[in-house]
């Protein structure tokens, strides 16, 4: 199942005025990415994937629309899955995004890893013997 356009569209424009957002598609959906960590994902599942910080997790739950980001049996602190009545209005969805972002700041700057180099490709032997006989 493909995720919602209309919504992820929506979620450019509450975010079109930051310029440390990144887009991707993973788990099915868009996710939007800030500093590194997932802020809120259109779903392709149906509805919104929306980083919360821990320590609110079960007062969130308890707001309307809102379950646990369960994967496989195991439920997911931190995230919460949205139904699309939460975010109806466009009031409703900048809200759920603005706690994505400030769930995304509030987690610590991940470290910048070296990218691993790549090995030199060898030349088989066989393959050198051929481009020998050609000449």
């Amino acid at each position: 199942m493909a995720y919602d356009e209309e919504t992820a569209q929506r979620v450019r424009k509450v975010l079109s005025g930051r310029r440390d957002v990144v887009e991707r598609k993973m788990m099915g959906g868009v996710c939007f990415m800030v500093q590194g960590g997932m802020c809120c994902t259109v779903s392709g599942r149906g509805g919104m994937l929306i980083r919360i910080r821990p320590e609110t997790q079960a007062e969130t739950l308890r707001e309307p629309h809102v379950q646990p980001m369960e994967m496989g049996a195991r439920v997911m602190t931190g995230f919460v899955r949205l139904a699309p009545e939460g975010y109806r209005t466009d009031a409703a969805l900048g809200k759920w995004v603005r706690r994505g972002l400030d769930a995304a700041a509030a987690r610590p700057a991940k470290p910048s890893r070296p990218r691993p180099r790549r090995a030199k490709r060898r030349k088989s032997p066989a393959r050198s013997k051929r481009r020998a006989k050609k000449r």
